[in-house]
């Protein structure tokens, strides 16, 4: 795409170049050439998809020709731009629309009926689909994050053991720095399995050639697992494995905007992912629901909630109007297991109380509680499950940022400070701590 010279104003033109090699244009052909309006051009520079220059004798700002074009380019078509202030990437890997999502077009759903976690991982990060493919932890890695989490407290969470891994693969793999495309995907095929094989086993381990949820299970429970709970935990997997720009993954796009390795990449993911309002929001609907089984009705814990201004776990979600699509699938999922029929009523009763008070709906929080609750799994196993799953869809958003300008997202603060200049600081007097006279 090239700018027609017959826009704007040739005078104005002459002094945006500026006499300089490199062509620039004004605020007002930047805003024709992307179809956005003035405003818009100088939201793309406070989001660090443009660079800007003041133009000669101070009359508004330029901005580099060939810049301008590769933007217009990316976008591919002329869309409305997000209004000034949000924060907004391209991306070609989620798609979230009328109470659906879609993973590189596909509906997530249905892949996450029809195939396993590694398969839609492979979706995501090539658009090839990929049936039967496992992925395997090199023997170095796995035995220098086992011993590296072994070190950990007694007391120590999955996440904490999960943060300990990844930082030992990463030292444990020389060819981390590889950015390219093969070099990403070769340390994700190996991270995933790594952290999964690095955490304590509660029962009989699984092969190494068996699927990645045959291998987590025995790391939530200690009990037998079944084809049916099974197929609820791989369904689980490929489900969350991505979300389009989730905080966590926002997190592991702006390590990756630095140049960051993937093992980097995932430890800012998993950083922002253990908190309550992310990835730890399964086991507050852990907790409520074992609540609910033990006490034999949502009433009165429901009740507890509202009366201490407390929001009830699992339920209502910002992007979907109705019932959280991924809920849906383990919903239905969950009835074909023998032991989840209490946990599933419960939680039945749980939307149904609420209702009464305000019209919420279930998300995947509590459906992974139902999962956890039914099959002896801890509180935190919800948790594990979201941390091991959201790795792929946070390499995939590496990916497309390593294709990016780097160092993109380099937003400017609101100084708001005392004004400058201050005077030098003097050293504040400290109390002499001797003893009495």
């Amino acid at each position: 795409m090239t700018y027609d010279a017959g826009h704007g104003a040739g005078r104005e033109r002459a002094e945006a170049e500026g006499g300089e090699g490199a062509r620039r244009l004004t605020t007002r052909e930047t805003a024709e050439l992307l179809g956005v309006k003035p405003e818009t051009v100088y939201a793309y520079v406070s989001r660090g998809q443009l660079s800007s220059r003041r133009a000669p004798g101070g009359r508004g700002s330029t901005f580099d020709a060939a810049e301008v074009e590769g933007l217009a380019r990316r976008a591919g078509r002329r869309e409305p731009a997000p209004a000034v202030g949000d924060l907004a990437f391209r991306t070609g890997i989620t798609l979230i629309e009328h109470d659906r999502y879609y993973f590189r077009g596909v509906d997530a759903t249905e892949l996450a009926r029809h195939y396993g976690y590694e398969e839609v991982a492979e979706w995501i990060w090539t658009g090839e689909l990929r049936p039967g493919t496992r992925f395997g932890a090199p023997p170095e890695s796995l035995a220098a994050a086992r011993r590296t989490v072994a070190a950990l407290p007694a007391h120590s969470g999955s996440t904490d053991r999960l943060r300990v891994a990844v930082a030992a693969a990463a030292a444990a793999d020389p060819l981390r720095f590889d950015l390219s495309p093969h070099g990403v995907l070769n340390s994700a095929r190996s991270m995933i399995p790594t952290l999964v094989g690095a955490l304590p086993v509660k029962g009989e381990e699984a092969g190494d050639g068996d699927r990645l949820a045959r291998r987590l299970w025995p790391r939530l429970s200690d009990r037998q697992a079944d084809a049916a709970s099974l197929a609820v935990l791989d369904a689980a997997l490929a489900l969350l494995a991505d979300h389009d720009l989730a905080a966590s993954t926002l997190a592991a796009r702006v390590a990756a905007s630095a140049h960051a390795h993937p093992y980097a990449v995932v430890s800012a993911g998993l950083g922002v992912l253990e908190g309550p309002l992310h990835g730890a929001a399964s086991g507050l609907a852990h907790r409520m629901l074992s609540e609910v089984v033990e006490r034999g009705g949502a009433a009165p814990v429901v009740a507890d909630h509202l009366r201490t201004g407390r929001p009830v776990p699992g339920l209502g979600h910002r992007l979907y109007a109705g019932e959280d699509p991924r809920a849906q699938v383990l919903f239905a999922l969950l009835a074909e297991v023998p032991d989840a029929a209490p946990a599933l009523e419960a939680a039945r009763d749980v939307v149904a109380t609420t209702a009464r008070h305000t019209p919420l709906h279930a998300n995947v929080d509590l459906a992974l509680a139902v999962l956890s609750v039914a099959c002896g799994m801890p509180a935190e196993a919800g948790e594990t499950v979201f941390a091991v799953s959201r790795t792929a869809g946070w390499i995939a958003h590496a990916l497309e940022e390593y294709a990016e300008r780097p160092l993109r997202m380099r937003p400017s603060g609101q100084y708001t400070g005392p004004p400058p200049p201050q005077p030098l600081p003097r050293a504040a007097l400290r109390a002499e701590t001797g003893p009495a006279n």
